[in-house]
């Protein structure tokens, strides 16, 4: 029996973190394609070179990733997030396959939480995928109220994502999530049922 692989995405301040995180409180595999991205950024020679090969010396400062300049580089320009993107991604892929083949063969279900699945076009490499829709003035409202982002910084990634109405006719599930946090783990609970 193969495992299921099921990626989750959504538009920043969607909620597709939450969504991810109650399916691993309830004893879930959820690997985060972000924090996968992130180690590999810090730990990768190769990949490390690349970054600096296509954005400068200052994409690394005292041997760690310079997230701020990183930034500003690849979300005002979206050639250069499609960039970063093609250094990244294939290792990404292969990380979660190995996770996948090595850890979790026995899980029946495993989720993967990543924000671009459509934008980099990995979409077949899962066996569904799950889209956490909502209105852009509660997506806007919650990425600024914890402080996460500015509003301008949320605009500029909001930006370069595909705009959700697209990914709907692409997803597998879509769940709105324009209401409560019970809400959307009563969602979530329903996808378990579905999968199950």
């Amino acid at each position: 029996m193969s495992t299921i692989k099921v990626a989750i995405t959504g538009n920043i301040g969607s909620g597709k973190s939450t969504f991810a995180d109650y399916l691993s409180s309830k004893g879930y595999p959820v690997l985060n394609a972000d924090s996968i991205s992130k180690e590999i950024l810090s730990t990768d020679e190769d990949v490390k070179a690349q970054v600096i090969t296509e954005f400068g010396t200052e994409s690394f400062a005292g041997g760690k990733l310079n997230n701020k300049f990183i930034a500003d580089k690849v979300f005002s320009v979206p050639e250069n997030l499609d960039k970063l993107n093609s250094i990244l991604h294939p290792k990404v892929l292969y990380i979660i396959d190995s996770l996948i083949e090595s850890k979790y063969k026995s899980n029946e279900v495993i989720f993967v939480e990543a924000a671009l699945i459509y934008e980099v076009g990995i979409e077949k490499s899962f066996d569904y995928v799950v889209l956490i829709i909502a209105d852009y003035e509660i997506r806007l409202q919650r990425s600024i109220s914890g402080n996460i982002f500015t509003e301008e910084e949320f605009e500029a990634r909001d930006r370069n994502q595909i705009p959700q109405e697209e990914k709907e006719k692409r997803a597998d599930f879509t769940f709105r999530n324009n209401g409560s946090e019970e809400d959307l783990f009563n969602k979530a609970d329903l996808l378990l049922l579905i999968l199950n």
